[in-house]
């Protein structure tokens, strides 16, 4: 008989994520360390940043996308002066410039990068050229030419000026925004260069860093796993509870349902919105998920469609075997 290819985990790990490792090597690191069958994170941090990194195990990586698309929180220091080939601390210098802008001129700029905008993201970053990841095609000297990508940022806030060359901000933003970017274009905006020196993720979808488990690492950066094991076992303890798989839906509208809706969403049948709300079925429409709740528990996410309650995806179905 063969060896069973780690043990069946579920739920969310809430991980402050330490500078050095990336996000893989966390996962990673923590998958070997709980000997778990199955484990990914919603949404990549730089080995420069740290902050929120949500590790899913088990069948909570089926809701990954979910915090992919999630509403973020970061703050960031901007450091005036220099321009870099990363748009952070890694690279080398590309640029100078002496021009210091002041609190006035920099709130004058940030209206304009916030809401709906086109952004350009760093050369240096995971996005896929040819096949190839734009940061792999950098290093061997080919940096690609990438296009502006549209990008939602919800608001931009300066909060403290802790020197002439650096700037502290916090931003709230949607998927698939580049602080790298945004500091890079807050300097230009300035008329000067700059670099992102400090990054750190405040929130991810419902997860916040005050919910964020620190991890104990060694001088090597790998991690302490007998602080993770009291009992010794070192796959068998848990450095914390779990939250459970549903908390990354915690973010989406709760549409309750009656024991008999929700067993026929399971099925795969449809339900007539009139049935299940009192309020008018465009209300329903604009609004692209909704969270399936049964007593207080999440049995999945449905769509909304010409007047039709549709399953997208269904996370649990055993509350209605043995009826």
């Amino acid at each position: 008989m063969g060896r069973r290819r780690g043990r069946d985990l579920d739920g969310w790990l809430i991980l402050d994520k330490p500078l050095g490792p990336t996000s893989t090597d966390m996962v990673n690191r923590f998958r070997w360390a709980l000997d778990a069958r199955k484990a990914g994170h919603g949404g990549t941090l730089d080995p420069l940043a740290s902050g929120v990194l949500p590790i899913a195990f088990g069948k909570a990586t089926a809701t990954i996308p979910y915090i992919m698309d999630a509403t973020k929180r970061y703050r960031f220091t901007l450091s005036f002066g220099e321009s870099r080939t990363t748009d952070d601390l890694e690279g080398e210098i590309l640029a100078r410039s002496e021009h210091r802008p002041s609190d006035e001129a920099i709130q004058a700029v940030l209206p304009r990068l916030s809401g709906d905008v086109m952004q350009v993201p760093p050369v240096y970053s995971a996005l896929r050229v040819g096949g190839q990841r734009a940061y792999d095609l950098a290093r061997a000297g080919r940096p690609p030419d990438l296009p502006a990508r549209p990008a939602r940022i919800d608001s931009i806030t300066l909060v403290s000026r802790p020197d002439r060359d650096t700037a502290v901000f916090e931003v709230q933003s949607g998927k698939g925004v580049y602080m790298r970017a945004l500091a890079r274009d807050i300097a230009l905006a300035c008329g000067t260069v700059g670099h992102v020196s400090v990054l750190r993720r405040l929130k991810c979808g419902p997860f916040e860093i005050s919910q964020a488990y620190v991890p104990a690492l060694d001088a090597e950066g790998q991690l302490k796993l007998d602080k993770m094991a009291e009992s010794g076992d070192k796959a068998g303890v848990l450095p914390v509870p779990l939250w459970p798989v549903a908390t990354a839906l915690d973010d989406i509208p709760a549409l309750a349902v009656t024991r008999e809706e929700g067993k026929r969403l399971v099925c795969g049948k449809r339900l007539e919105t009139l049935s299940l709300l009192d309020r008018p079925v465009e209300t329903l429409n604009d609004q692209p998920l909704w969270r399936v709740c049964l007593e207080g528990h999440v049995l999945g996410l449905c769509r909304v469609d010409h007047g039709q309650v549709k399953a997208v995806r269904m996370l649990e179905n055993h509350l209605f075997f043995g009826d």
